[in-house]
């Protein structure tokens, strides 16, 4: 052998060592994320005995307790004051209608009518209604035309337009109808400026609301506590829907001498308003009431070496939506027990590289959240009342649903999304890519990542809890597939290969940003 050759071929050698050895040890670690181990979590996190893990609900507690319980046997430090768990204060606002009767009949939430929110309380009793058409107002057509609506009780027809019997719009003159046809929220907000007391909304499409409002149950809104106020300013005062069936509404109009559908067809017949008072009586009382929710977020520290000071947060939502109506578990295995199951697995291996001598040089922060299926809760909670300075936080690696196969990648289902990865630094995009092109080699598919988008996805996980506060973030996403948020999204229907292999394209990355000299550096931000 050439005595030069040889003399470079080991400076070569000693130049790569550091890396290899680097490689090797990464991939020894990622080996401890297994499909057997993935399955092992999931069929508990996902179980029946969860109760579709709502916020606020005992389903959720019980997973939460079996997190924490993992993190234990890992030997994890329990950082929020010796406990694995961050206390999150929510509230939860629910719409109460006290009563509603019309003529004296008592109407039922649900099967006659709903009212899906209210500015302030309100109690309302009235011997006459307005009836206002179409609720229309257009330089061709007005049902509101000089009336004065203020303090009243409503009624209008909340779909469609004045059409002849040919189908030709009274409005457009022609077979093709206005915007009013199909503006049902045009229509609501035209009358709500005009300041009535009421709103009663009426189509034969309110029954096919009330089933949906039905299977979705009486959850109200939830916020952090902190964030509940008393209603000001323009919505303090503003009026109230009431959406009713046509059957409900001719409760309504039975002591008037007309029904809905005999002021539907004269309006129709002439192309000419008929807004009229009307004799009725209605009599409501509603209010909103709040109620104090607890519930927790499950966190896990693993202390760095020389770099402890900066941290990497893995994070995935633990939470789901809980029970139906009539008794029907939404198990939530891909959303977002897939997820959960990724951290867990991922903070296993992080411990073992620990227990071995080859812990990472940054420190991790293994965060599962709750309250994203209420609006980002536990996520947004986390980050304005941070465990470990949001300054030292270096990247959010999140993974909200990575178990199972979108129909566009059913013929090829190598793949994961990613999303924001280059929103704020493209050393963390660069990392990403190299992690995936050496280990795992995945096609990264970036649709949801593109700011025009129309799923407006980069927005709708708890990464982004991180980025509004300028931490660079990637988000591990596999689709939206026909179960989710439906009963349908079982352990069953879970690809564990896939989530395995999904978790460790998270696990590379994680190792590269725990152990490299600098931390990603934030040169951008975009949409």
């Amino acid at each position: 052998m050439n005595k030069n050759f040889s003399l470079l071929f080991l400076a070569l050698s000693c130049s790569l060592a550091p890396s290899l050895a680097q490689e090797s040890i990464a991939t020894r670690y990622a080996n401890e994320i297994t499909a057997a181990d993935a399955s092992k979590h999931l069929h508990i996190i996902a179980s029946d005995e969860m109760e579709g893990r709502e916020t606020g609900k005992p389903g959720n507690d019980k997973a939460a307790a079996y997190i924490a319980e993992q993190f234990k046997k890992m030997g994890l430090k329990a950082p929020v004051n010796g406990s694995y768990f961050q206390p999150v204060e929510l509230a939860e606002s629910r719409f109460d209608v006290k009563y509603f009767k019309a003529n004296g009949q008592e109407l039922i939430s649900g099967n006659d009518f709903f009212m899906p929110n209210s500015g302030a309380q309100n109690t309302i009793s009235t011997n006459e209604i307005w009836f206002i058409g179409y609720g229309i107002d257009d330089e061709k057509y007005s049902d509101l035309a000089g009336l004065d609506l203020q303090g009243k009780v409503v009624l209008l027809i909340n779909s469609g337009e004045p059409t002849k019997a040919d189908g030709t719009s009274y409005i457009t003159g022609s077979k093709t109808l206005s915007d009013w046809a199909t503006s049902r929220n045009k229509r609501i907000q035209t009358v709500m400026s005009k300041s009535p007391a009421l709103v009663l909304a009426t189509s034969p499409e309110v029954a096919n609301m009330l089933e949906r409002v039905r299977m979705m149950g009486s959850g109200g809104r939830m916020q952090i506590k902190e964030d509940v106020k008393e209603p000001t300013g323009p919505n303090a005062n503003r009026p109230t829907v009431a959406y009713v069936t046509t059957e409900a509404a001719n409760k309504i109009l039975q002591n008037s001498g007309h029904t809905y559908e005999s002021l539907k067809k004269a309006i129709d017949d002439s192309g000419k308003a008929q807004s009229q008072a009307l004799k009725s009586s209605v009599e409501t009382s509603f209010a909103v009431e709040t109620i104090d929710v607890k519930s927790q977020n499950v966190l896990a520290y693993l202390e760095g070496t020389d770099l402890k000071d900066e941290l990497l947060v893995i994070s995935g939502h633990y939470d789901h939506i809980g029970v139906n109506p009539d008794g029907q578990i939404n198990n939530g295995a891909d959303d977002d027990g897939s997820g959960t199951t990724g951290v867990i697995e991922m903070a296993q291996a992080f411990a073992k590289a620990k227990a071995d001598g080859k812990g990472p040089r940054r420190s991790i922060l293994f965060l599962t959240v709750t309250g994203e299926e209420k609006g980002l809760l536990g996520s947004d909670y986390y980050t304005r009342h941070p465990v470990f300075p949001l300054a030292n936080t270096v990247t959010n690696l999140n993974i909200d649903m990575i178990g199972r196969i979108d129909p566009p990648h059913e013929a090829d289902t190598n793949y994961v999304y990613l999303v924001g990865s280059d929103k704020l630094s493209s050393q963390l995009h660069a990392i990403s890519e190299e992690a995936n092109n050496r280990y795992t080699k995945f096609k990264l598919d970036y649709k949801y990542n593109d700011p025009e988008d129309p799923e407006r996805i980069y927005y709708r996980s708890d990464h982004y809890n991180f980025a509004k506060n300028g931490i660079p973030v990637i988000f591990y996403f596999n689709g939206v597939h026909a179960d989710y948020h439906n009963v349908g999204d079982t352990v069953d229907k879970i690809d564990f290969n896939l989530l395995a292999r999904r978790t460790q394209l998270v696990f590379y990355t994680a190792w590269d940003v725990a152990n490299r000299d600098q931390r990603p550096l934030v040169d951008s931000n975009k949409k």
